[in-house]
């Protein structure tokens, strides 16, 4: 695995955990670990050992803040380029450098389940590493919020990475209302977006036990399975039901088939917790 600088990798029992590493900026991301997650999230598609993913944030305060502002915008001065009238990012109206493209797992090749652990803050680009998480688990103290239109910015695309996981007038509460309101853990668990809170101290072992559990299944049943389940959200039924015979086929290996029946015929069952 490649070191990083932005990033702390761990890797046992199937599971990698990252873990943003910018604490002093709220675990802002920057240049560089948007360079550092694509590498990253390359590499793991290839790593075949290990079956699921945890993302977590480095300290208490915040999970991720999204985009390093300082860095990117510096005082706000450099809005436009050059004077040319075109907006930070943009080659040309139609084309847009988009800071985020290289944050989310599904949007760099990696389909294997990635679970989010929220310590704290999450806002604004946070959301394309949260959209792209099969589901997430916050401490108690956590919060989400975007604050694009409070500093003078359309929010789109973080936005509408939320909109399969919250009702829309959920997002387009936190959107337009930006800074002003947080949703708290409990109330992003009563809407859709985080599957369970927990306290602050038992987040890591709560993300690792359901990673753990993951990971423990056949590789390929498991990322069928996330092939799957993204397709149906994504196409409409007729669609999605059409394409599931294929992931069936590909996700239902022989060897796989063979052991899971094993399982089951010798009455071996797993111990289970309720949530």
């Amino acid at each position: 695995m490649i070191d990083f600088e932005t990033l702390l990798y761990d890797e046992l029992n199937g599971v990698a955990t990252v873990t943003l590493n910018r604490p002093e900026v709220y675990n802002a991301f920057n240049e560089q670990m948007q360079r550092e997650f694509r590498s990253l999230w390359t590499s793991l598609a290839t790593n075949d050992d290990v079956r699921c993913v945890v993302v977590t944030g480095a300290g208490e305060k915040a999970f991720c803040t999204g985009i390093d502002r300082a860095e990117a915008m510096g005082d706000g001065s450099e809005s436009t380029d050059h004077g040319s009238g075109k907006m930070t990012g943009y080659t040309d109206p139609f084309n847009f450098d988009d800071p985020g493209d290289w944050l989310g797992p599904k949007a760099n090749g990696l389909w294997k389940p990635v679970i989010a652990a929220v310590n704290g803050m999450a806002c604004g680009g946070a959301f394309y590493l949260l959209g792209e998480a099969e589901f997430i688990i916050a401490a108690d103290h956590a919060t989400f919020f975007d604050p694009h239109v409070t500093f003078g910015m359309t929010a789109a695309f973080e936005p509408v990475q939320l909109l399969s996981r919250m009702p829309f007038q959920e997002v387009m509460r936190m959107s337009l209302l930006g800074s002003s309101e947080r949703l708290s853990a409990q109330r992003a668990h009563q809407i859709g977006l985080v599957s369970e809170v927990v306290p602050g101290a038992d987040l890591a072992e709560t993300a690792r036990w359901a990673a753990e559990q993951i990971a423990a299944a056949p590789m390929l049943a498991t990322m069928g399975t996330v092939r799957a389940l993204w397709t149906g959200l994504e196409l409409s039924r007729k669609q999605a039901l059409d394409l599931m015979y294929l992931f069936t086929n590909v996700g239902n290996d022989p060897e796989s088939l063979a052991e899971g029946q094993r399982r089951f015929t010798s009455g071996e069952r797993l111990e289970w917790r309720l949530r």
